[in-house]
């Protein structure tokens, strides 16, 4: 828990956390949708070049969010993190880009290229974003107006979805991928460079140097005694990695879902899932009043609930849009509202002098072993129960309804883990 507690977010640092937290997960939105849907479209429909990039992205993530938080924490620093790891962050959507134009014969050396730009790319996304931006917004914040930061945090994905889904669905079908790739990585490299001259310190951060030098203080969050010290934390971690096991099953490959099974257009996929996601961000003020009262889990229940009921109705629905908006919006506000919660729950539990080091910790929970796991449980659901089809010319396999059903079980397991993290939470109220 924080010793001293900053003061008001003031309206400079409200548009920042804005800018840059959307400008991010509009990038992020960009590889987690349509550099899948890339793959498919201008490599192969082959649903294990989706896994690989998925997994080798995650892992890379993870080292570098481990990486920059140590570092940052060590030097007391964020913004140079922030403004290097964005500008690359878009040079690099650029150049993932450029796979369009090379050779698919043999596949394995264009399959290699895009797992390699996408994981250069995910290691400055994380460097920018997970690393240091997210510990920039945990600087800043305190207990008290961390549902409102955690709702800014959590809709910014929705919104960054929606934009995903409905402009970048228009523009691909205007102006092509590559094109497209050149504009959203400008916009994101450029925000990048403002950064560097607008965002300030927080005033109580401050160095934490271990004295045995950077790797001994890298590492030396990898112990038990490290769990110990932090078992209510870990208890939610635990929470947070079941919830993305379940959501990395059909997350990666919905677009593709849509497009692929359904047969819409990029348009028409944006629009069906940017409408069904509208109703699901209005949903996160309400949430903060009960986020900050201390309801942390009663959101989470929720937010499972509507998800698990979201999934199975997408998967019943076909292409009825009536059906299908539903269970978008259900999905959508399991999504949004679990990820608020534990956002601010996170944030509430971290240690001082560490927040950077544990953003990396909440990523091996968050981002690598969902995205490991999440793409390996769908790869032979979508080789065995899926639909053969040619794409391109290249015959592969279609994910069909049945992702969504094993998603939905999977995310269900929410509810038991949090039993225990609730029950961590209880003890320590009392003691507060």
């Amino acid at each position: 828990m924080e010793k001293t507690a900053p003061g008001k977010i003031g309206l400079k640092n409200w548009i920042l956390i804005w800018v840059l937290g959307m400008a991010g997960q509009i990038c992020w939105n960009i590889e987690n949708s349509w550099f899948n849907t890339f793959v498919y479209d201008k490599i192969a429909p082959n649903p294990s070049i989706v896994a690989w990039m998925v997994g080798v992205s995650a892992a890379v993530t993870t080292f570098s969010t481990f990486l920059v938080g140590t570092w940052s924490d060590r030097i007391g620093k964020r913004r140079p993190f922030i403004g290097i790891g964005y500008i690359f962050w878009g040079v690099f959507t650029i150049v993932f880009g450029l796979g369009k134009f090379l050779p698919k014969n043999p596949l394995f050396l264009v399959a290699a290229f895009v797992v390699l730009a996408d994981a250069v790319m995910s290691f400055f996304g994380s460097m920018g974003n997970d690393g240091s931006f997210n510990a920039w917004t945990t600087d800043i914040s305190h207990e008290g107006n961390r549902g409102r930061v955690g709702g800014a945090l959590a809709v910014m994905p929705v919104l960054a979805t929606i934009f995903g889904a409905v402009v970048s669905g228009i523009l691909i079908d205007a102006i092509d991928f590559f094109a497209f790739f050149v504009l959203m990585g400008g916009l994101v490299s450029l925000i990048g460079v403002l950064s560097l001259f607008t965002l300030r310190e927080s005033p109580t951060l401050s160095a934490k140097r271990d004295e045995k030098g950077f790797w001994h203080q890298f590492f030396s969050v990898f112990r038990f005694k490290t769990v110990t010290e932090n078992k209510e934390l870990f208890w939610v971690f635990i929470v947070m990695v079941v919830y993305f096991i379940g959501f990395n099953v059909y997350f990666p490959y919905i677009t593709i879902y849509f497009v692929n099974y359904l047969g819409f257009d990029y348009t028409m996929t944006g629009l069906v899932q940017g409408a069904g996601l509208v109703g699901a961000s209005l949903l996160t003020i309400p949430a903060a009043r009960f986020i900050d009262r201390g309801r942390i889990a009663a959101v989470i229940c929720a937010a499972v609930a509507c998800n698990t009921v979201g999934l199975i109705v997408v998967s019943l629905s076909d292409a009825f849009l009536p059906l299908l908006l539903v269970g978008i919006l259900g999905a959508g506000i399991g999504y949004v509202l679990v990820f608020q919660a534990l956002t601010a729950w996170i944030k509430n539990l971290y240690p001082v002098g560490q927040r950077g080091q544990f953003e990396g910790v909440k990523i091996i929970f968050f981002v690598l072993i969902p995205m490991l796991l999440g793409p390996a449980i769908a790869t032979p659901v979508i080789n065995t129960m899926g639909i053969e089809k040619v794409i391109n010319g290249v015959a592969g396999m279609v994910p069909s309804p049945s992702l969504f059903w094993i998603s939905a079980a999977l995310t269900s397991l929410t509810l038991l883990p949090l039993i225990k993290a609730r029950k961590l939470q209880k003890q320590r109220k009392s003691l507060s």
